[in-house]
């Protein structure tokens, strides 16, 4: 497990950095700063914990910033300014051999996009982690088979992901993230992609995996349903800025602003037509 710190963190797309996170200080929005700066603000002085071996949510609508922000958890994007710590280690100051290994034996990521070797079977990608620390091979397929047999896939071990459901090849990526059992998981918009009802039992399937394995995941969704169903706590982002962190139920109660009780009142009616 690991606790996860972010402090002040900034990020910008284009020229003129200082300039942009000046305008952003003094609470210019986007638009604005992109219009007198040409830069796109991605992250506004984002800061925020998340404790270890909960499911932390970050959620908002396209382009608020909640993928930029959660591929500043393995570096994938570096911030302009701030700080990223991992149990009080900024990461940030890893050089080149141990940020391989912090990636390689304390973070993983699941991707929306599945990620996939295409020419590797599922066993393959499944150990993949394994594979590329340097595991003995026989440790790799043995751990590798534990974690198919868990996310439901025995039997598919030697297909190739052309020959798997949407649903079946995010349990790919999962099993994949959970053979490397590092401390985090990092998954982005991982279940967007999947038909309603393979959703909801991904959703009851990292539910029951987190009851058992305590890991500290990062969950990025656009859909407040699925970030009250699965959250522990939730980080509501809005081009770029932290808008509201706080327990599902708490956000349902007490929302921060307008913008948050507009995403609560779509979910009041969406609960409200399915009952």
């Amino acid at each position: 497990m690991a606790e996860i710190e972010i402090r002040n963190v900034y990020k910008i797309f284009g020229q003129n950095t200082a300039q942009t996170i000046e305008l952003a200080k003094q609470g210019l929005d986007k638009a604005t700063i992109l219009a007198k700066t040409g830069s796109n603000m991605g992250l506004a002085d984002v800061s925020l914990k998340v404790a270890s071996g909960r499911i932390f949510v970050i959620m908002g609508l396209s382009g608020s910033g909640k993928s930029t922000l959660v591929r500043h958890l393995n570096r994938l994007i570096e911030p302009s300014s701030g700080e990223i710590l991992f149990d009080g280690q900024n990461i940030l100051t890893l050089n080149p051999r141990d940020l391989r290994a912090f990636r390689m034996r304390r973070v993983s990521m699941v991707f929306q996009s599945f990620g996939l070797m295409p020419h590797y079977t599922v066993l393959q990608n499944a150990g993949y982690g394994l594979t590329v620390r340097g595991e003995p091979h026989a440790q790799v397929r043995d751990i590798a088979m534990k974690w198919i047999e868990t996310v439901g896939l025995k039997g598919y071990e030697n297909k190739f992901p052309f020959e798997l459901s949407g649903g079946m090849k995010q349990r790919v990526g999962l099993a994949r993230a959970l053979a490397a059992d590092t401390d985090v998981i990092l998954m982005d918009e991982a279940f967007s992609a999947l038909d309603p009802l393979i959703r909801a039992e991904m959703q009851d399937q990292l539910i029951e995996l987190q009851r058992t394995l305590a890991k500290t995941i990062v969950f990025i969704t656009h859909d407040l349903d699925e970030a009250l169903r699965i959250g522990s706590e939730i980080a509501i982002l809005r081009d770029g800025r932290l808008v509201q962190v706080d327990t599902p139920g708490a956000i349902l109660r007490n929302p921060a602003n307008d913008y948050v009780a507009r995403f609560v009142q779509r979910h009041a009616n969406h609960a409200l037509a399915h009952d």
